[in-house]
């Protein structure tokens, strides 16, 4: 690890690049937004760094540590930009990825377009081997017919090769010989395993995966290369870790081994900023509310940490519709999506209605207000027009912003719903909330709890806009924008800890299971992840250590992941087994026998110079009120004087009445009438409504 003290984390997200020198000794924290550069990412980056030094009046030279977050792995599957990918599997399983689950996300869709699989069917080939569901060999590998095969794709333009043999996570050996084979003759070629990447069953979940897989995996060790070369060209010693969507770090060179563990990496670090922000403000359970230019995303925090699961959907054909996208077996902050940012696009529907998103107008052109050649109204547009931004404190001034389009925006989306332009701007914002309090509703009664047990905590430049009304439509109490909320995802990752999931298959009943196997199981999977957590240097004494088990009724369908308790024995496990299961489904069936599916491992660790503390710049006391200005409120039904705060000059423990908006460089607070506002000992900002 460098001896540099500062850390820089870089958050590259759809509309803004964002990012937050921080130093772990004092707390001290630079946050700069640059405007993300679609054709080439990591230059937007980069000329943003330059700005973030300059502004912080530090060397590039003391930067210790970058951290990153990236969207585009998930674009590249998204836009099909990926390398040309192979698959060698099973004879008789050519076609699993094609055939799917064999579910229609929408039943009665006569039209139904499913995704398409990644590897084209001529690129898909077969090796003649066999492995019985416990991993004992049924047919032995022919690795000459299996090289054969692969010869004929390199030959036909194959970049990237995934191999997915038949219950491969039972016994790995036929995959790691023909990958040894392979990889000996083909030098050149990207080899992915299943026994590596996804060693977990069901068939086409561990090949989506894996082929995903390979699909970005040149494409992440390309860019990852470019992006450690021009960090060291601008002269920064520290070393480049990445953050996974499980809500941890790894190091690069794991990062561009399975670049597919990155795919949720932006939007876990969202959740982590608000599982983070929540602790420091003493909150226990926290709805994660993170909006930017592009998307909204929600998390669900319970004591202090965001819900992990344990698989989800890339590429949806229809965004937002489960079932629809390329099913991906890895650990994830569990989240949920809405096509609802700054950018999103309103227009009439067909049925003539509002409809806002999932269109975005991104970084290029952006929204009308930008002024950068965009005509069709946005949600920013929306809350410029109502009063909530203001147009000469965008980024805190640095950026110009063109009210002019925003009204001939809205002028042409009034016309074309033959209702005031007022009217409109206020319907393009109350869409929005309410798309993101109806999916927020559904997350947590899914989970048996109620909206009011939670406080709602935004980040992103746009969460802290629409927080109070997201909050007064779901019955939620408190409010809170934490400082530096408008790069909030940035600041998370910069306080991540290091950390590795790990599974392997352990599919044996619970009755007579046994428990010194499942700890010898348990022991090979911590010395594979400290391996690993070594390299990104983190503090390894200080561990923590997750034993998780996959487990289910023997004969259902599908399984639990439930945590073991430390008595790893027959009665302790279905102990825990059961009420995991009852708090799901509210009851057990009387007599059933329990299995086992799988064993999971969860390890984290402290990251050097992760910190504690952040501190952003001060305004001198009694400096905090900028003025008035007429702002919008609903419950109101009109424009209200407003007073409005410069949220670097509060102090803690200020106490103000709303309505009231507080502004900062990269977001601003929206707080309705009627609501007691404090600010917290973390400089947070509490709003609650009486």
């Amino acid at each position: 690890m460098s001896t540099a003290p500062l850390s820089l984390g870089i958050d590259i997200g759809g509309t803004f690049t964002d990012l937050v020198i921080h130093d772990p000794r004092s707390g001290r924290a630079v946050i700069w937004k640059e405007s993300t550069t679609p054709d080439d990412p990591a230059r937007g980056a980069i000329d943003g760094t330059r700005k973030v030094l300059a502004k912080a009046g530090v060397g590039a030279g003391e930067i210790g540590r970058v951290v990153h977050a990236t969207t585009l792995f998930t674009n590249a599957l998204i836009e099909r930009k990926g390398a040309r990918t192979g698959l060698l599997t099973t004879a008789g399983f050519r076609d699993v990825l094609e055939i799917g689950r064999e579910r229609k996300y929408e039943l009665y869709d006569l039209f139904i377009e499913m995704p398409k699989p990644l590897v084209a069917r001529p690129w898909r080939r077969e090796a003649r081997e066999r492995l019985a569901p416990d991993g004992s060999v049924e047919i032995a590998i022919d690795t000459a017919a299996a090289l054969a095969e692969v010869a004929e794709l390199v030959e036909q333009g194959v970049e990237s090769l995934a191999v997915c043999f038949l219950h491969a996570y039972a016994n790995p050996a036929h995959e790691r010989a023909v990958g040894a084979a392979i990889a000996e003759r083909f030098q050149d070629l990207s080899i992915s395993l299943s026994s590596d990447i996804a060693p977990e069953i069901r068939e086409y979940l561990r090949a989506s995966t894996t082929v995903a897989n390979a699909y970005v995996r040149p494409l992440a060790e390309v860019y990852l290369e470019r992006l450690e070369q021009a960090l060291r060209a601008e002269g920064i010693p520290g070393g480049l870790f990445l953050m996974l969507s499980n809500g941890g770090l790894t190091h690069v060179s794991e990062a561009k081994r399975v670049p597919v563990q990155l795919l949720e990496s932006g939007p876990a670090a969202g959740a982590l900023a608000g599982a983070w922000f929540g602790r420091n403000a003493g909150l226990e359970r926290v709805l994660a509310f993170d909006m930017g230019g592009t998307t909204a995303k929600l998390a669900l925090v319970d004591g202090g940490a965001p819900l992990v699961a344990y698989g989800f959907e890339a590429a949806r054909e229809k965004r937002f519709l489960r079932g629809s996208g390329l099913p991906i077996q890895i650990a994830t902050v569990e989240l949920i999506e809405i096509g609802a940012g700054g950018g999103s696009i309103a227009h009439k529907s067909e049925l003539g209605t509002l409809k806002v998103g999932p269109a975005s107008s991104g970084a290029q052109p952006g929204p009308a207000c930008y002024g950068r050649g965009g005509s069709e109204a946005t949600v920013t547009d929306a809350d410029l027009a109502l009063g909530y931004l203001d147009a000469d404190f965008f980024l805190g001034g640095a950026m110009r912003i063109d009210r002019g389009a925003t009204s001939a925006a809205f002028a042409q989306l009034a016309k074309a719903l033959a209702v005031e332009p007022e009217r409109a701007a206020f319907g393009v914002h109350d869409v929005v909330n309410e798309n993101m309090a109806g999916a927020a509703r559904v997350a947590i009664a899914e989970r048996g709890r109620i909206p009011s047990e939670y406080a709602l905590l935004a980040t992103g430049g746009a969460g802290p806009v629409h927080a109070w009304h997201v909050a007064r439509k779901l019955g939620v109490k408190r409010v809170v924008c934490p400082p530096g909320a408008g790069a909030g995802s940035t600041i998370g990752m910069l306080m991540a800890p290091a950390r590795v999931d790990r599974v392997a298959s352990f599919n044996v009943p619970l009755a007579g299971a046994d428990f010194v196997a499942a700890r010898g199981v348990f022991d090979g999977l911590e010395k594979e992840s400290l391996d690993v957590l070594r390299l990104t240097g983190a503090e390894i004494e200080r561990r923590t250590v997750q034993h998780l088990a996959d487990m289910r009724y023997v004969g259902q369908g599908s399984e639990i992941t439930i945590a073991l308790p430390r008595s790893l024995d027959e009665a302790g496990v279905k102990a825990a087994f059961e009420a995991a299961y009852k708090a799901l489904f509210a009851r057990t069936p009387p007599g059933a026998a329990i299995q086992f599916v799988a064993l999971r491992l969860s390890v984290g660790a402290p990251m050097p110079g992760s910190g504690s503390e952040l501190i952003l710049p001060r305004h001198p006391a009694g400096t905090a009120l900028k003025g008035t200005r007429e702002v919008f409120f609903e419950e109101a039904r009109m424009s209200l004087p407003t007073k409005v705060f410069d949220r670097y000059a509060l102090s803690v423990g200020d106490t103000i009445t709303g309505p009231a908006v507080f502004e900062e460089d990269e977001s601003t607070f929206i707080v309705g009438p009627g609501a007691a506002i404090r600010v917290l000992s973390d400089g947070s900002l509490l709003a609650e409504v009486g």
